[in-house]
């Protein structure tokens, strides 16, 4: 867990999906959150979003102790703006990035729903063959993987659903109706106070999203 540096927020970034979101969160008590769902609005908007979410909060982008971005995988050109922003933001501020993968904070999120021991699914879509995939099981710390991230053709995932695991994630038909396609910035930013002190970054450099699949420009 992250020192509560004077009482200081994480901002964070969420562009892994269509949702366009940044937060303000000090603590599951205390956060500012502002979400826009619509398409390919995240170049046009994703600052204005964070502006917008400092100024509701009351809070200076040099009163924040870190940014936390969703690092996927997800959408590549989502991830792509996300990184960047925050990398433009954290590097005027002298901020450390947390880099939060995707699927983890997915993971996190529906884990709290779940008994534990319950093993489940997320799957969602790469393109019209292939998904993103992992099998976790809940913990009392959370969650553990069962089966590592990966990319998985579509007519395979029937097979991977034999054991009755429940499924969240915008690849299943017939899954869990809980929204945990797409995590939004507070749900990023707690998983990054929560487990993020380990990936605390100033070497911007080698910061990059996680695609799992090469990007290719047609």
């Amino acid at each position: 867990m992250m020192k509560k540096s004077e009482n200081k927020p994480v901002l964070a970034v969420e562009t892994s999906g269509e949702l366009c979101s940044a937060a303000v969160y000090f603590d599951d008590s205390r956060y500012t959150e502002i979400n826009l769902m619509l398409k390919h609005v995240h170049s046009e908007k994703l600052i204005e979003v964070v502006d917008e979410v400092l100024k509701s909060a009351g809070v200076g982008l040099n009163e924040v102790q870190a940014v936390a971005v969703s690092s996927g995988p997800g959408s590549f050109t989502g991830l792509r703006i996300g990184m960047s922003a925050v990398k433009g933001l954290a590097i005027g501020a002298e901020l450390p990035v947390i880099p939060v993968p995707t699927f983890e904070a997915l993971a996190f999120q529906a884990s709290g729903y779940l008994p534990e021991g319950s093993k489940f699914i997320i799957a969602n879509k790469v393109n019209l063959e292939e998904l993103y995939y992992a099998k976790f099981i809940s913990t009392k710390e959370g969650y553990q993987f069962v089966e590592p991230l990966q990319v998985i053709k579509k007519g395979d995932l029937e097979e991977r659903l034999s054991d009755n695991s429940v499924a969240y994630g915008n690849a299943v038909k017939n899954g869990s109706k809980m929204p945990v396609v797409s995590p939004s910035a507070s749900l990023i930013a707690k998983w990054a106070y929560l487990f993020g002190k380990d990936l605390l970054s100033y070497n911007f450099d080698f910061l990059e999203p996680a695609y799992l699949k090469n990007f290719i420009i047609r």
